[in-house]
């Protein structure tokens, strides 16, 4: 698979790479099976997607475990980048930026991967009630005792970023100028895909000009963007989308324009390429320090997500890709 390059540190990793939080968090409980996502996990390392995103919360904890079964195997293969900053609650998530409890969680994280050092910790959210100077110094402490490579920031999501009339990235924006000054920032983690396509306004910018590595998380618009979903099917209680006025039977209804779009541009390319493909190869297009993170617990999707990384998509798709109609329905 082509490598591309996180951050200064020129740190490398598979253009498409694995998210694993669908393992254990957000999705159809009743589908998460440990052992089928360890293959998952193995497959994804088999056909170069060595970027493996995980987080502290994600389960909480599971996901970082079932990881640690893969890496106590086959460590020096993989790329580890998890998260810190969010507890999670029986009904809540709050945020928690104190730097003791950064080092704490950290040192807990890499018992849970089984492995000595963290390729990549991202700060999930940052604490209100802690100056992020602060978080981001504690982070930056775990560099130099040797358990962190590098850093990153997850983007505030769209209810944070749309507050009194700012731009959906201006919060983030304000945070990386300000962490910026403590400790160099090496990525950035924020949803990209076709019919999301918002990052590219003012993130995307700000990283390509100081050669911090994107990671773009949701490329295929949390399933939606592979054709594989019904509208009207239902999801399960637990599963984000059953809440989400995107995933309404209607408004499914109405962005099926998009995957119709995305499929007759895979049938162009041959009857084995997919419209996830060209959603996962269009985001690649958007610049070389842009590495894609699809999420899934199988075998099979790990494999075809890695493959897209080989895809190339023609002047003709891109004009088309452009063409699209914008998604219906709110983000928020």
């Amino acid at each position: 698979m082509e490598r591309r390059t996180i951050g200064a540190g020129a740190l490398a990793v598979g253009a498409v790479g694995l998210g694993c939080m669908p393992m254990s968090w957000a999705y159809s409980g009743s589908r998460q099976r440990g052992d089928e996502s360890v293959r998952a996990v193995h497959r994804a390392l088999d056909v170069g997607s060595t970027l493996l995103d995980t987080a502290d919360m994600y389960g909480p904890f599971t996901n970082e475990l079932l990881l640690g079964r893969v890496l106590k195997e086959r460590r020096s293969e993989a790329f580890v980048s998890t998260k810190v900053g969010l507890l999670v609650g029986e009904q809540h998530i709050v945020a928690n930026g104190r730097p003791g409890y950064v080092k704490r969680a950290c040192d807990a994280s890499l018992r849970r991967l089984q492995t000595d050092v963290i390729d990549l910790y991202q700060l999930h959210r940052a604490d209100p009630e802690v100056p992020v100077e602060e978080t981001w110094g504690a982070m930056a402490d775990l560099v130099r005792a040797g358990k962190v490579r590098a850093l990153g920031l997850c983007a505030v999501g769209a209810r944070g970023g749309r507050r009194s009339g700012a731009g959906l990235h201006d919060t983030t924006l304000r945070q990386l100028q300000r962490v910026q000054q403590v400790f160099p920032v090496a990525a950035v983690e924020a949803e990209l895909s076709v019919w999301s396509p918002e990052a590219l306004q003012a993130l995307l910018p700000w990283c390509e000009a100081r050669g911090v590595g994107f990671l773009a998380a949701m490329p295929l618009g949390n399933g939606f963007l592979t054709g594989t979903l019904t509208p009207g099917e239902g999801f399960e209680p637990d599963d984000l989308r059953a809440r989400h006025p995107r995933f309404t039977a209607e408004m499914m209804a109405a962005n099926q324009p998009i995957v119709a779009g995305l499929r007759r541009i895979a049938h162009r390319h041959g009857d084995d390429i997919t419209p996830a493909q060209v959603a996962l190869a269009w985001v690649l297009t958007r610049g070389r320090h842009v590495i894609a993170l699809p999420g899934t617990k199988q075998e099979r999707w790990a494999a075809q997500n890695a493959a897209a990384a080989g895809l190339r998509l023609t002047e003709e798709d891109l004009a088309e890709v452009s063409r699209l109609p914008g998604a219906q329905g709110s983000w928020d």
